[in-house]
């Protein structure tokens, strides 16, 4: 499942559910996330996963942002040479779609991820489902009613404090 947390509304946008998540699957879900709002900027926060610096990521964000530039070859030289270089080119200021990473090892940062183990508490764990398709039509069910009765922005109400040694 890929799915997106609208961080103003708390609600769950365009949930992909398939039988995989490559870079391929990610790409085809902000494709069709960008359709929903065709000329609005869009800020996606992401974590380190590979495929959020992919190739197929750059060249859709390339195409929908109107770059012609040449991106390069994979592992040789441009923007597509590393992950590091996409990752720069993807989370680029100037470019109407960004992408901001999280930093390692701090999932509770992504939204998405809290979400995500909203899901797994009120209805994977302990739950039955008959069929793969009986899983998803669960999960699509859930999330509409999610939106419908609970979603709102998560509240930070860490304080936080300093480490000691």
């Amino acid at each position: 499942m890929i799915a997106n947390f609208d961080v103003a509304t708390g609600e769950v946008v365009a949930p992909t559910i398939g039988p995989s998540r490559t870079a391929e699957d990610l790409a085809a879900h902000i494709a069709r996330t960008l359709v929903t709002d065709p000329e609005a900027p869009w800020l996606f926060i992401v974590d380190q996963l590979n495929t959020h610096k992919s190739e197929a990521l750059v060249r859709l964000v390339a195409s929908a942002c109107g770059i012609a530039e040449d991106l390069g070859e994979k592992e040789k030289r441009g923007i597509l040479q590393s992950m590091s270089t996409r990752a720069a080119f993807l989370s680029e200021v100037s470019h109407r779609i960004r992408f901001m990473y999280t930093p390692k090892h701090a999932s509770w940062l992504n939204q998405s991820e809290l979400w995500f183990s909203i899901l797994v508490r009120r209805l994977l764990r302990r739950g039955n489902f008959t069929s793969v398709e009986d899983l998803r039509e669960r999960i699509l069910a859930f999330i509409a009613y999610f939106n419908k009765t609970m979603a709102k922005p998560f509240k930070w109400t860490y304080k936080g404090r300093p480490l000691t040694v």
